[in-house]
């Protein structure tokens, strides 16, 4: 019985893989079942690992100067801005098409577009070739008054190279609202950035440029004026800000500027006549105010000029004058005092002769006119006295004029002794 129940449970027995009855199958098909469940097993450990290697193809890295958005669907993934904005590191997502990961510059990262239109021609060596608004890009600067010109305006064409260097500053902003063309095989997103976006941001500058170039005179251009580039840079941003492209202008600079090459000349010379123009006027401001500060600054000059001032006030602002002001009063008032002290002196010394010349006037005379001559014959180096005789006529006096050279150097060196 015990032998009849073992070989009714063998033929029991059923093969898990095909749920075939072992006991029922033959060798050949014992094999087959076999060989089934072994390549389901293998299937089931080929599946496991395709999983796994699915979703490990997610993990991705953003490098240090690089940000990353996912987009699931297309929509990108994440409620608040760092979960949406990614950062440098090591990152997830789900594999494409599910999900796809978008990179972007980083946020410091700058790019540098160098703008030409307005610059001429340079395979025409020659100047003599009229300007050509085709081929020859230009701009117009602020119109300057001449007065012979009918209508009184005058307009001036400009020729300059810009570098403008911007960064995208709002990612989200970007991706939204700017046109990036798809990337060929071999490249992502993150490589034709910079030449998608570069004929907006020509394009757009272009338009800042011609509307700053305007509001400045030729001179200003041609001294690349900074306020130029601040102008031009205010523009662009805000053209920039009005599309929400989520770009940043660092900077707008004017690497290279110059006037037309067809009136050279003629520039050089209006240079030359202007800078010389402002020397002059800068030399004459200078001594203006230098003459100003000796007069005691443009306060005091303009209370003298008062006509209702009294003395006292005229006497108050000299006397809180300048050092060179009160060294000028002081030397006049002295210079008064002498004169008044002098005729003084000589009222007094006529008014003592009055007597003597009433009594003897004569005699006053000639003694005054000794007093006088030996005043004046005091500093002559070489004196000579020719009396009138009446018993001459028509005769020729000759005299040597410094027939002596030394007579005069031994005076001067006898009076320093």
């Amino acid at each position: 019985m015990s032998d009849i129940h073992n070989h009714n449970h063998g033929h029991d027995e059923i093969d898990s893989q095909a749920g075939i009855p072992i006991g029922e199958l033959d060798a050949g098909s014992r094999s087959l079942a076999d060989a089934l469940r072994i390549s389901f097993f293998v299937l089931k450990i080929v599946m496991v690992v395709l999983v796994i290697l699915f979703f490990s193809s997610g993990v991705f890295t953003v490098g240090p100067d690089e940000r990353a958005m996912v987009l699931r669907f297309g929509r990108i993934r994440g409620q608040t801005s760092d979960e949406r904005i990614l950062g440098s590191g090591l990152h997830w997502a789900v594999p494409y098409p599910i999900e796809e990961v978008i990179k972007f510059p980083g946020k410091n990262t700058i790019q540098r577009v160098a703008i030409d239109a307005f610059w001429y021609d340079e395979t025409k060596k020659s100047a003599s070739f009229t300007l050509d608004p085709v081929m020859d890009g230009y701009c117009i600067t602020r119109n300057d008054t001449v007065a012979d010109l009918k209508g009184g305006d005058d307009y001036n064409i400009i020729h300059s190279k810009w570098l403008l260097t911007y960064k995208i500053s709002d990612c989200e902003l970007f991706f939204r609202n700017v046109y990036v063309k798809p990337a060929p095989a071999g490249q992502n997103y993150i490589d034709v950035i910079p030449a998608s976006v570069e004929s907006l941001l020509k394009s757009l500058a272009g338009n800042a440029i011609v509307a700053t170039m305007v509001q400045f005179s030729i001179d200003e251009a041609i001294k690349s004026d900074a306020q130029i580039s601040r102008q031009a840079q205010k523009l662009l941003q805000e053209k920039l800000d009005a599309i929400e492209s989520g770009i940043e202008v660092d900077s707008m600079q004017i690497t290279q500027i110059t006037w037309p090459r067809q009136v050279e000349d003629a520039f050089i010379a209006s240079i030359k006549a202007s800078n010389e123009a402002d020397k002059i006027i800068r030399e004459a401001k200078g001594y203006a105010e230098s003459k100003i500060n000796e007069a005691g600054g443009p306060e005091i000059i303009k209370a003298l000029a008062e006509p209702n001032a009294t003395e006292q006030q005229l006497d108050n602002y000299l006397a809180n004058s300048s050092g060179q002001v009160r060294q000028t009063i002081a030397e006049a008032k002295a210079y008064r005092t002498k004169v008044v002290e002098s005729a003084k002196a000589n009222a007094d010394y006529l008014a003592k002769l009055l007597p003597e010349y009433r009594k003897r006037p004569k005699l006053v005379l000639e003694r005054i006119y000794q007093e006088a001559m030996e005043e004046i014959l005091s500093n002559t180096q070489e004196t000579i006295i020719v009396q009138p005789g009446s018993g001459f006529k028509n005769t020729e006096f000759r005299v040597m004029v410094n027939r002596d050279p030394t007579l005069g150097k031994d005076k001067k060196q006898q009076k320093k002794e």
